[in-house]
This record gives structure tokens, sequence and C-alpha cells, in this order.
């Protein structure tokens, strides 16, 4: 088998082979591939042209200031005759130090420029110093004086509307004395579910589960007459304003006037299919309503005890029920979360409101204002309502607990009391909690029997009485 040798090239065209095979320089093959068309044409010198890019930049920059500072931009006039031509931190010979460059500027009254937009280069000179000229100075600038960007007056709606929630939100509450436990009663074998002070603030009524309802001396704390008559625990009570009666009402589904002359039951009002859990009186009317386990609120005749109304709508238990002599005339509150405003006249529902998370226990209506409270379990459990459309006003933030009464007296003053034996004192104006403090159960009970069941103040609002389930009574008294 032969071999053919092929004959070595000579050296000059080696050479030319070798040249025609060398390779494009990378940066050349980089800037033919650049997406940027900038990038693509280079000058004389083979360097990239940056500048379009940085000033692209400077641009946007000052349109950002323009648009997002442009009502306050000027010193109104009064401000500005106030500070004088001395607006913003001093610079020597009247110099900003703007980036790596220093730009000199010179005081203009009112319009004097704080802070401008970066400069453009030197070849935009005349371009900043024109927009200098025409620009807008941007100033701390308080709204909460009433003036705008345009001339002092009030032309923003927008920041006068924030500034005015502002100050609603920000509103600080009265002051108001603390309260400290005064007096502690002992008398009852059961839970305390009930109180009622009489309108001459000389005596007061309990109703516990013992089936017993106990009339107290509100200055000495002494027991002056206990009725019998209920056969389960009772759970409401009401002293008459118009009439020397007492109205009780319990879990047996009974529901009785007592005649305080004669220390006697006199009416009986029957209907209810089970216990009844609260009840209360009209303040001009001869009207009474009860509420209980049937998921109903009755209004009875006083004196004829015939049902005029039976309130039907809600789907739980109605816990509390409170009557005023403007609409909504009856108020009621259900274990399905729920409170009702009833139109007294027509029997039904004028407005549902479904705020509540958790199964409303408790109401209470203030009497200086036409407004009212309510109470739930959970959080943000306490809520304001004005009267008559039930708008909601605010909550009462800050008591954890399930609550079972709600007080409020002629000064404002909101207390609320927890199952878990929580009392808050709040400012019924704003919201805001001035005291809260921990009921102490009698010696002999169980840490368990630490809850508040009902209260209320006594007809001066200089006293409170709290019933609770260590069986005791419990007055406490703002401090002078």
């Amino acid at each position: 088998m032969s071999s053919v040798i092929q004959p070595a090239a000579p050296s000059g065209n080696l050479q030319d082979a070798t040249a025609s095979r060398s390779l494009t320089p990378l940066a050349e093959l980089v800037a033919l591939s650049a997406k940027r068309t900038r990038a693509v044409f280079l000058t004389e010198n083979g360097e990239t042209d940056l500048g379009g890019l940085e000033r692209a930049n400077k641009i946007k920059t000052a349109s950002k200031l323009s648009r997002e500072y442009r009502d306050v931009q000027i010193l109104p006039p009064v401000l500005a005759a106030k500070h004088g031509a001395t607006v913003g931190p001093k610079r020597a010979a009247g110099q900003v130090v703007q980036g790596a460059t220093t730009v000199s500027v010179t005081a203009s009254g009112p319009g004097q420029k704080l802070i401008g937009a970066p400069g453009l280069g030197s070849e935009h000179a005349g371009a900043d110093q024109q927009n200098e000229a025409t620009s807008q100075a941007l100033t701390s600038f308080r709204h909460q004086q009433g003036y705008s960007a345009e001339g002092g007056q009030a032309s923003s709606r927008l920041s006068q509307a924030l500034m005015k929630k502002k100050e609603q939100r920000e509103a600080k509450p009265a002051y108001h004395a603390p309260w400290k436990l005064k007096t502690v009663i002992s008398g009852h074998l059961g839970w305390v579910r009930s109180v009622a002070v009489e309108p001459g603030n000389q005596w007061f009524a309990t109703g516990a589960g013992d089936r017993v309802i106990k009339i107290w001396d509100l200055a000495s704390g002494e027991l002056k007459l206990s009725l019998t008559g209920h056969i389960s625990p009772v759970r409401g009570l009401e002293v008459s304003s118009r009439h020397p009666y007492l109205f009780s009402c319990g879990e047996d589904k009974m529901v009785k006037c007592w005649d305080l002359e004669a220390n006697k039951v006199i009416r009986h009002y029957h209907g209810h299919l089970s216990g009844v859990y609260s009840l209360s009186l009209h303040p001009t009317l001869d009207v009474l309503v009860t509420a209980g386990r049937d998921a109903t609120a009755r209004v009875w005749d006083m004196r004829t005890k015939s049902n005029i109304f039976t309130l039907a709508g809600h789907t739980a238990t109605v816990a509390d029920v409170k009557c005023q002599d403007s609409d909504p005339q009856v108020i009621t509150a259900s274990m399905d979360s729920t409170v009702r405003l009833w139109d007294l006249a027509a029997g039904k529902t004028m407005t549902t409101l479904t705020h509540h998370k958790k199964s409303v226990r408790a109401l209470a209506i203030a009497p200086h204002e036409y407004s009212f409270a309510s109470a739930s379990a959970g959080g943000n459990n306490i809520k304001k309502w004005k009267c008559p459309e039930g708008t909601f006003v605010h909550n009462f933030p800050g008591h954890e607990a399930i609550i079972n009464t709600l007080s409020v007296n002629e000064e404002g003053v909101l207390f609320s009391g927890g199952d878990n034996g929580s009392l808050s004192f709040w400012d019924y104006e704003t919201g805001k909690p001035f005291q809260h403090l921990n009921d102490i159960p009698q010696s002999g009970s169980l840490d368990s029997e630490a809850g508040v069941f009902c209260s209320t103040f006594d007809k001066t609002g200089t006293r409170l009485i709290t019933g609770g389930a260590d069986k005791t009574i419990k007055i406490y008294a703002e401090q002078a």
C-alpha cells in the first residue's frame, strides 16, 4: 500500500491563510450586538455616549418632583410674611450643593426654591435657569392652619377632609375621676342577676338565683325587705318612675308587678313560652316590654295585662331590651349577634344592626345624648350607635371578655362588666378607657366566681352597683 505525501506550502501562502482565519475582536462583536441603539453609534475614539440616559433620569426625577409636590411648593403669603426670606437651611455664599455640582441660587422671597430638580448638565444650564425661575418652591406646609398651596386659600378639599378626620380621630377624652370599691353586701344565696335603683335614690332592689328579690338601703347597705314569689332565678328588675310598682321577670316564664305599698304581687303577665331574661319600662307610656329565650320581645299594657305586640324577628334568645321615649322606642339585643330597633307604633323592625360577630348580651342607653351602646364577646365587642337610624359611631376597644352588662351615667362614664370579673370604665364620648379593675370574689368563693352579671348607676351617677357570681353586691364610688 503506497501513501502520497503532499509537498509543503510556501511560507508566503501560509502567512496569508493564517491572517484570513484570524477572529473578529470581542469589543466589536459586543458593540454590534448591543440592543440599545445608542450603543451602536460610537464616537470617533471608540467610547459609548451614555449622556442621554443620565439626562433622561434627571428629567424623569424633575417631572416626579413637580407632579408630587405641586400643591406645596410655594410658601403661603401668611407664613412667608411671618418667616421672611429665611426659609429652610442657610448655605454659605448662596450656594446649593446638588450631587457633585454646586449651583448658585438667590433668595426670591416667598417663592424661594428649597428643593429643585437635579441639574441636567452644563449644556442644559439655560433650561435649568428657566425652570428655576418658573418652578414652585417645596416647603413644609401646615395644613391644619387652613392654608393651601395657591395663595393661602383653602382650596384643597381632600386635604381639609383628611385633617378634619384626623382631628376627630385624635379627640381627647374628658377627665373622669377614678372609681374605687366602697361597700360589699352579702345576703343572697345565688348569683346576683339583676339590680335596679328606685327613682328617689333611697333604696335599690336585687334579684338572684335564690329566687328572692331583696330591697336594700342605698346609704347604709342594710336589708329592708325580701320579696318571694318567683320559683326560678330572677333575671330582670325595674322600678316605675310613674307608679309605686316594681316589675320583675325570671326564668320561670313569669312577669310580675309588685305593689310597693302593700309589698305583694298585684298583676301577672302571661305569654312567654320560655324564660324571661330582661324587661324595660317605657318612660312616658304605661307600657312594659319583656324579652327572653323564646326569641321574642313582648309589649304589655301595664294596667290591662294584654299583650299589645309580639316583636318577632330574632332567631335566638333576646338577652336584653331597652325602652326610650323617642324612636326607636324599643331596642333589643339577641344571641343571634344582631341588634334590632323597633317601631313601637307599628310593632315592626325599623333597622337590624349586624356589626357584632357574637351574641349581644347587653345594651345601655345614654341619658345625656341621643345614642346607645351594645356589648358582646370577642374583639371590638362594645359599640356605640347614634339614634334614630342606628348609625355606627365607634368601638370601645380593649375589654377582651364576654360582656354581661353595660351602664352609662349623666357624666358620660360607660361601665362594662365581664364574665371573667374584669371591669372597665370608659369615656363615652371618645371610646377611650380611663380605668380597668378586676372583681375580687368574696372569701370562700372559687376563682371562677368572679363574673359580673348586672350593674346600674344610682340617680346621681356617683355610685355604681354591681351584682356578681360570688353572690355579693358591690358598690363602687367615684373618688373626689
